[in-house]
């Protein structure tokens, strides 16, 4: 069993006992099976399918999305937080209402005329 062949290849089949013979053969399916795995490995790692393509495309498109959200909520914030700054120092430094007529301003001053009644009822119980 340990001798080579005189072409320097493995021992000739006569010389191999039928359970040798049967395991060389499953040994080069099996090397077959795995030359044709790594072909079609290597075909879909090259060459995206189209599920993935489209599952991909789709997962920007929703990133996409999320992250546009996020930045009208953090520009929404950070807006309110100028508002409401610019209304406790004052008006005048806003420069231009953008076109509102001080609606903004107005219904400030409603908010704190009910909130200082509010605070006045609260003092005279």
């Amino acid at each position: 069993m340990d001798q080579p062949h005189a072409g320097g290849g493995l021992i000739s089949p006569p010389e191999l006992s039928p359970m040798e013979q049967e395991i060389l053969e499953e040994y080069e399916r099996l090397a077959t099976n795995m030359k044709t795995l790594a072909t079609l490995l290597d075909n879909l790692a090259s060459n995206p399918t189209v599920g993935i393509l489209d599952g991909l495309r789709e997962l920007e498109r929703k990133t996409s999305l999320a992250f546009t959200l996020l930045k009208a909520s953090v520009y929404s914030i950070v807006l309110q937080q100028e508002i409401d700054w610019g209304a406790g120092a004052g008006a005048g430094d806003r420069g231009g209402d953008g076109g509102n007529d001080g609606q903004e301003e107005k219904e400030e001053r409603e908010d704190e005329d009910e909130d200082e009644d509010e605070d006045d009822e609260d003092m005279e119980e």
